[in-house]
């Protein structure tokens, strides 16, 4: 079901809008972009063991009061965020649908397994206010969800078994009990450096921040990527599925004509998190449930390829885990696809 909801969702929205006329400058231009994250690149099926989001970005703005989707009750709120006034920013608005799945190391038990992770999905939406200049992207999102069976993560989760004729989870009943998540996070990516190599290649290393408030998770995070390739892209780099995640907004110096030439490149990354809490491990807010004793850092080493071509943009991160709970097994890998077109 998850394969098949990101292909339909592919021939709907991208070919549609890149078949006709488009813009020329390219601060006209929005951004659709598909998450698929999953535990089969590890070759398990457990934990953090599969992840969708969808997010569209909206043209460059001038200020977030020329996006005539924002409220006017919204801006003296806006208005009050430090970044939002930068001199000689450039901003976007992203909107952001997605659904989170996490599940104990043994699937077919159906009795609670109190020393491992327990069942949890998480179905949200939310909106996401970047703001950027040629060095900065910043970014403040507000989520809001359910965790619980009102996120239809069993659904989900065993559709996609049914049709791969492998067998179903067995221990949704004992999963978190339904409760409203919320989530505000800011993240910021900074580019520390780029430059040229043998007049051909091109590299950077891009750092980033970031922090989470809410019911969902309380975190701080800190990082960086490296990236060294052909025609390197003038964005902030990739991302997996986070709070705070940059949608890979472009960066000012786009060619006039909105097309990029193809591009490829290789890119490596580290991030460190601490945790102060995270629902999926400590359990419902309001509610007794299941829960487990999580570990306060959690680090993650990545390393991946992209593939930019014109509006197109192709990403595949391959990501090492640590153990994010007491008892977990072992560290976890992830693979990370990631789809995106300018249109």
């Amino acid at each position: 079901m998850t394969v098949r909801f990101i292909l339909v969702s592919l021939c709907i929205i991208f070919f549609p809008f890149s078949a006709g006329a488009q813009p020329k400058d390219p601060s006209q231009l929005q951004t659709f972009q598909v998450f698929f994250e999953n535990d089969l690149f590890g070759k398990t099926d457990k934990y953090y063991t599969n992840a969708v989001q969808l997010t569209w970005l909206s043209n460059d703005l001038k200020q977030y009061k020329d996006d005539v989707r924002l409220p006017d009750w919204t801006f003296p709120v806006i208005r009050a965020i430090p970044f939002s006034q930068t001199p000689g920013s450039i901003h976007n608005v992203g909107i952001l649908l997605g659904q989170h799945i996490y599940t104990p190391s043994d699937i077919q038990a159906t009795s609670l397994q109190s020393n491992d992770r327990p069942y949890a999905g998480f179905l949200y939406g939310g909106l996401a206010l970047h703001s950027k200049t040629d060095l900065i992207l910043d970014t403040l999102e507000i989520v809001v969800g359910i965790v619980g069976p009102y996120a239809y993560a069993e659904f989900a989760q065993n559709t996609v078994h049914e049709m791969r004729d492998i067998p179903t989870a067995k221990g949704w009943d004992n999963q978190l009990h339904n409760e409203l998540a919320v989530r505000f996070s800011w993240q910021r990516k900074w580019r520390i450096y780029r430059d040229q190599a043998f007049n051909t290649f091109d590299y950077d290393l891009i750092g980033h921040s970031g922090i989470t408030l809410g019911n969902v998770r309380i975190a701080g995070t800190i990082g960086g990527e490296i990236r060294f390739g052909y025609h390197l892209p003038s964005d902030f780099g990739s991302d997996t599925i986070r709070a705070g995640a940059g949608v890979s907004t472009p960066a000012l110096n786009r060619p006039a004509t909105g097309r990029r030439p193809f591009g490829i490149h290789l890119f490596a990354g580290s991030q460190l998190e601490g945790v102060v809490h995270d629902i999926f491990l400590d359990g419902n807010t309001f509610k007794n449930s299941p829960s487990v004793k999580k570990e306060k850092l959690v680090g993650d080493l990545s390393a991946g390829l992209a593939l930019n071509f014109d509006r197109y943009k192709f990403t595949y991160r391959h990501v090492y885990r640590t153990k994010q709970f007491a008892g977990q097994k072992q560290d976890q890998i992830i693979g990370s696809l990631t789809m995106t077109v300018s249109f």
